[in-house]
């Protein structure tokens, strides 16, 4: 139901649940929880990559079939414990996750993909919030995330026809970093998440967590808050620790 692989200081996470859309049934939720407790604790990884199983799907959020069987499944919609909120699970990773996109992203699932630090779809990924269709309301962040990301304009053609949004037009607005061909998701989610695995694991989550601190207030709160952790942060770099990096940084650069 819920594959992870850990090599190279990265971990892949895989929705394997293809017959069903990698939908996000209870039991698949509690397993990325696990999942996610167990990379931010793990001391060999440094960068998680989360995509779905098959072509067609990333996932279609909610198992449509246990709400629709169980009177109390609706609660899961808006659930606040990681354990059955699979964005509280992604979002307590204090590492960055990148979102291998490899299909739709539907409702919940598009909420799940926005979780993630940085987005690479594949071709063949489309995004859509079919909230409203449904007759439910989001809970778990996209009717307040999507207008921050894309524009309230755009987010309300989304939300309030529930089409779908190709990837191209997905990158074209910024929603994701970039489009590449099917074949190449992984392969270009992996060498992004190589390059990140090459910083300090300690630094990636100081910076991770700076930005998004930052993300939710105003401007002028955010440069504050800039300034107050990294003064006391840079107060413990040594000239040493920068010389020591600085060769390493010079090579990327004329690799690059």
């Amino acid at each position: 139901m819920l594959l992870v692989e850990k090599k190279d200081g990265i971990a892949v996470v895989t929705l394997n649940r293809p017959e069903a859309m990698n939908a996000l049934s209870k039991a698949l939720r509690s397993e990325l929880y696990k999942a996610m407790v167990d990379i931010d604790g793990d001391p060999d990884i440094s960068v998680a990559v989360l995509t779905g199983a098959g072509t067609r799907a990333f996932t279609a959020g909610l198992d449509l079939k246990e709400l629709g069987s169980d009177a109390k499944a609706m609660g899961a919609a808006n659930a606040e414990g990681a354990d059955e909120n699979p964005v509280k699970a992604i979002e307590l990773c204090t590492k960055p996750v990148i979102g291998a996109i490899n299909g739709v992203a539907i409702t919940g699932g598009f909420e799940v993909a926005l979780a993630c630090d940085v987005l690479i779809a594949s071709e063949n990924a489309r995004f859509a919030d079919t909230h409203a269709r449904v007759g439910i309301m989001p809970g778990w962040g996209l009717s307040q995330k999507l207008s921050r990301l894309i524009g309230v304009y755009r987010a309300k053609e989304l939300s309030l026809t529930g089409n779908f949004l190709d990837a191209k037009t997905a990158a074209d607005w910024g929603l994701v970093n970039r489009v590449v061909p099917a074949e190449e998701l992984m392969p270009a989610a992996m060498k992004l998440a190589a390059d990140m695995a090459t910083i300090p694991v300690e630094t990636l989550s100081f910076y991770k967590r700076l930005i998004d601190d930052g993300f939710g207030r105003s401007f002028e709160d955010g440069m504050a808050l800039e300034h107050k952790r990294s003064s006391k942060h840079n107060r413990k770099v040594t000239p040493e620790a920068v010389e020591a990096r600085r060769a390493g940084i010079q090579a990327r650069g004329r690799g690059q």
